[in-house]
């Protein structure tokens, strides 16, 4: 166990010494608590509160054909420890329902209520227990519990839509946004109510196009997971693709070699690049600042060159494998990495100092969309909203995966929360991208590219995670025997921060919320899944 770990355990069990039927070491930095439900209000506030632990992921798993029972998983993330600790809890299938801890940590809101569509485990509690992944016109199914089949044909969907919370008042009108926008993106309906110009609520409503993708892992042979794991997210479909391999890596007990570490580390960091420029561009874009998008788009299309030139792919799908990565780079490949590093320099900083002289862009981005601190800690708000509000975490420094043990780098933090510091975070993290890559390709080892996998044993469990650019990326798997899983859960970062752009929207007007949603950019499809 990290020593970092060991006091936060022996705390933990000790005061709750008659609820903790049992401690788990799975891996170094990651314990399991075996719990009463009794225990469960307590054990998550001592860590929430006196050892300033973080509620990363909230799931359940269907365990009742090996031991009768369904499990709650509470991971908590302590990264001044750089570990976690899981709170694993039974919940009997007669007793099918849990207590919420919405009001306590607003942070378990969504995670508690995909539960109760999904398994049918019933809220107690909860301030808001209306349905979320599955919308108010499906029938009583729960999918992801094991006696519901894959294929399962659904009886045509009745009964009523979802309705959205009246908001009265004189003056106060309601606008709605959505579900279905211009361009490619994905269905959400967005709900204003405004009185006047400034917004005072806004409601969302996602899952439109829920894929039922935990459903498909536990159907498909553990090695076609890589292909689903990078359709879950396109734009970050190698760090989800990397997130799956570490799980099942962790679970097999078993490293990738030294050169594909370093290799999923320029991924990695090439998804950063091309997704920040991208994003600055068009932040500049919903303030009317073409000329700069313009720029930005023409060096996001240098970076999906390079990507395809490497991999084969411009979103670097095909190039993550089970025990490291499909594809070694030649000499020239290195070389062309090497000159685009040098290259992009230069021309990102002329793209930073174009909008930076622009007063009309500052005084748009300043003080618009501000997503407070305490806000932001409350609902666990994590990447680069997160670090905009004051939050100094990243799981490259604080849980070193790939070879981002050897590279030196700096997390840039904020603490005004607004548009401006969500666009800075970016072209921070663009330059530190950049330094990072010239370090690995500088240090980069000889050697074999995959190391092979044995068979994993039946009912192993590994959390797998990945600091991808929009934020921390889990993959949390429990083995089911015979080259399958028995479940994969998904935590993509947006659905962490989507409730995060209901509180920095208020107070400002309709037509800021293209550019503050921007600002967020968050993924329909990671949410949704």
């Amino acid at each position: 166990m990290l020593p970092g770990l060991e006091p936060i355990v022996s705390d933990l069990t000790e005061r709750f010494r008659a609820h903790v039927n049992g401690v788990r070491l799975e891996r170094a930095n990651e314990v399991y608590l075996d719990a009463d439900v009794e225990a469960v209000p307590g054990v998550c506030a001592r860590l929430y509160r006196n050892w300033n632990g973080r509620l990363v992921s909230l799931f359940a798993d269907d365990a009742r054909q090996e031991s009768a029972m369904f499990h709650l998983y509470y991971v908590f993330g302590l990264d001044a420890a750089h570990g976690f600790i899981v709170l694993r809890v039974p919940v009997a299938p007669g007793q099918a329902r849990f207590t919420s801890l919405s009001n306590a940590v607003p942070a378990a809101n969504w995670q508690e209520r995909e539960i109760q569509d999904l398994f049918g485990l019933k809220l107690e509690g909860h301030p808001n227990p209306r349905r979320c992944a599955l919308h108010d016109d499906w029938p009583e199914v729960y999918p992801l519990r094991k006696d519901f089949p894959l294929c399962a044909a659904l009886p045509p969907f009745q009964g009523e839509r979802h309705k959205f919370r009246n908001v009265e008042g004189e003056g106060v009108f309601q606008v709605p946004v959505g579900p279905v926008h211009a361009g490619i993106i994905e269905p959400g309906h967005f709900l204003f109510s405004v009185a006047g110009e400034p917004v005072l609520y806004l409601q969302i409503r996602l899952f439109y196009t829920h894929k039922g993708t935990e459903k498909l892992f536990e159907n498909i042979p553990v090695a076609h997971g890589v292909r689903l794991a990078e359709s879950i997210s396109g734009d970050s479909s190698f760090a989800h693709a990397t997130a799956f391999c570490h799980a099942i890596e962790r679970a097999a007990n078993v490293q990738a070699p030294p050169r594909a570490r370093a290799l999923r580390t320029i991924c990695l960091e090439l998804e950063r690049l091309y997704n920040h420029i991208a994003d600055i561009g068009a932040i500049a874009t919903d303030v009317a600042f073409a000329v700069a998008n313009a720029h930005a788009m023409r060096l996001k299309e240098r970076v999906l060159r390079l990507n395809e030139m490497l991999t084969g792919n411009r979103l670097l799908r095909g190039m993550a494998c089970l025990g490291g990565v499909r594809f070694d780079w030649e000499a020239d490949q290195i070389g062309a990495l090497k000159a685009f590093t040098g290259e992009l320099r230069p021309e990102f900083d002329s793209l930073v100092q174009l909008i930076q002289a622009s007063s009309s862009t500052r005084d748009r981005l300043e003080t618009t969309g501000i997503l407070t601190p305490e806000t932001a800690r409350d609902l666990g708000v994590v990447g680069i909203a997160g670090r905009a509000s004051g939050f100094d975490h990243d799981l490259r420094r604080d849980f070193p995966h790939a070879a981002y043990d050897r590279a030196r780098f700096l997390v840039p933090v904020y603490r005004q929360g607004d548009v401006l510091r969500r666009m800075q975070v970016r072209i921070d993290e663009v330059g530190e991208s950049l330094g990072i890559m010239d370090q690995i390709i500088q240090g980069l080892p000889p050697g074999g590219i995959a190391t092979p996998l044995p068979p994993l044993p039946p009912n192993a469990v590994a959390l797998g995670y990945v600091e991808g650019w929009r934020g921390e990326i889990f993959h949390w798997i429990r083995t089911g025997g015979g080259d399958r899983l028995a479940r994969c859960k998904v935590k993509d970062p947006s659905l962490q921060n989507w409730p995060a752009l209901s509180e920095a929207i208020l107070g400002n007007i309709v037509p800021d919320f293209p550019v503050v949603n921007k600002s967020f950019n968050l993924s329909y499809s990671g949410t949704d899944r």
